[in-house]
């Protein structure tokens, strides 16, 4: 038997407050630090994101079709935006007409906008 497998059957009858205790006395005797370690400079590509379900989707308006009167109505249904400010939204395509709304709300929002022949994504 090897000496590390010597010290896994060791470690094997030990409670978790002995393994805390010994772990604490092998970086004190050593200089180290069982901590994992953290890299600088954030995730790999595709890493931390990948991991966190989203929950909060953006709405935005990339383009209004043909029928910019029917989107304006719509825009103002859904978001409660006066006249001039839905106005300046859909002249101003690509905007954000929601954000931060669940992805039930943010589908039905583009649901109702496509229906009149806008162009619609959510991130």
């Amino acid at each position: 038997m090897s000496k590390v497998e010597e010290v896994l059957s060791a470690v094997e009858g030990m409670t978790m407050l002995e393994v805390a205790d010994l772990v604490k006395k092998m970086e004190e005797k050593f200089g180290v630090s069982a901590a994992a370690p953290v890299m600088m400079g954030g995730p790999a590509a595709g890493g931390g994101e990948a991991a966190e379900v989203k929950d909060e989707f953006d709405v935005i308006l990339t383009a209004t079709g043909d029928k910019k009167i029917q989107v304006l109505k719509v825009l103002r249904e859904v978001t409660g935006l006066g006249l001039k400010e839905a106005k300046e939204v859909v002249d101003t395509a690509p905007k954000p007409v929601k954000e931060k709304v669940k992805k039930e709300e943010a589908e039905a929002i583009k649901k109702k906008l496509e229906a009149e022949g806008a162009k619609v994504e959510i991130k």
